[in-house]
């Protein structure tokens, strides 16, 4: 039976086990094999069903919305999220200026066909704009009704302290969450860095790539499958990322 947690210090009840469309989206599975997914988590308990406007270039947000609305979920019944950073290829499509994350939002709105995003995440700190200018953007959405909750991805502890700073000098809402990398083999800015954080803000967590996008499954020991994710065209940098000395750590 699946146990749901509250994200953070929110009353929000997440499912345990959440479901992701990075990669496997548009480029490795159709509507049909993709709606039979989400389907079958849905009916196992799962609520939050994870994306952003970078994955496919938005088309995973756009099939993730057909499927939605064909399965005729009930809002009240899942969690659906977003994510701001990589939009496009012109300077305001990129980034966490308020433009761009105002711009983003109305889009994902409208790819996934839902009236409000429950979770809307920063997808990576943004060097070029002043993080004091994302809060108020993330707190405009708040108060428009078109995000329940915003958090942060990738963020380091210092830039998530700035937030928190930040929202309580002009009394605004900080981030609910961060998503970070999480698994066994990447360890340190989880249970190190952000482990003063997490005790002082009280945020949740979403974890991405539990699984090490599938190396801790065994999948990778001896070759690397042809319809695996580490040959998806375009992915090819996944599969570098990977430091070689993981496939001997888990063998």
């Amino acid at each position: 039976m699946m146990e749901y947690r509250n994200l953070g210090n929110s009353g929000l009840k997440v499912s345990e086990l959440s479901f992701g469309s990075w990669v496997t989206f548009v480029n490795q599975l159709n509507e049909k094999s993709a709606m039979e997914c989400m389907a079958y988590a849905y009916d196992k308990g799962v609520n939050f069903f994870d994306n952003a406007e970078a994955y496919a270039s938005g088309e995973s947000e756009i099939l993730m919305g057909k499927i939605i609305n064909k399965l005729k979920w009930d809002r009240d019944t899942y969690i659906v999220s977003s994510k701001v950073f990589w939009g496009g290829e012109m300077p305001t499509q990129r980034g966490l200026s308020k433009k761009h994350i105002h711009d983003a939002c109305n889009a994902a709105l409208k790819r996934l066909q839902v009236d409000y995003l429950d979770l809307f995440f920063c997808h990576r700190p943004d060097p070029e704009t002043p993080i004091s200018e994302t809060v108020y953007a993330m707190n405009d959405l708040l108060h428009q009704g078109k995000i329940m909750y915003w958090g942060t991805s990738e963020w380091s502890a210092e830039e998530i302290d700035e937030a928190f700073l930040c929202a309580k000098k002009y009394n605004l809402r900080g981030p609910s969450m961060e998503q970070p990398q999480y698994n066994i083999l990447y360890r340190d800015r989880f249970e190190k860095e952000y482990k003063n954080i997490f005790k002082k803000y009280k945020i949740g967590s979403t974890i991405w790539s539990p699984l090490a996008s599938g190396l801790l499954t065994g999948k990778y020991n001896d070759d690397i499958p042809l319809k695996s994710r580490f040959k998806v065209k375009g992915y090819e940098w996944l599969a570098d990322s990977v430091d070689k000395s993981h496939y001997d750590k888990i063998k």
